[in-house]
């Protein structure tokens, strides 16, 4: 039972949010043995100017390695 929470920079529309989480229900379905009822997802707005101290240095940075997909950004000077 797939949940995927997806934390973003704020700004995106309802209407592109509603995209992207359909989106990520088809891909879950199609590659894993989940049908479309076992599958969630929430999304997070973050504001711009705190995705450093609220997603990046929480979540990203002490996470790097494990990532199956790491940021090509770094706020590390």
């Amino acid at each position: 039972m797939p949940h995927i929470h997806l934390k973003i920079a704020a700004g995106q529309s309802e209407e592109n949010k509603q995209k992207l989480a359909d989106l990520f229900t088809k891909v879950i379905t199609e590659n894993t043995e989940n049908p479309d009822e076992a599958v969630s997802v929430a999304i997070e707005d973050i504001p711009k100017e705190d995705w450093k101290d609220a997603v990046y240095d929480k979540e990203i940075k002490p996470n790097i390695e494990s990532l199956y997909k790491k940021p090509g950004y770094s706020f590390d000077e």
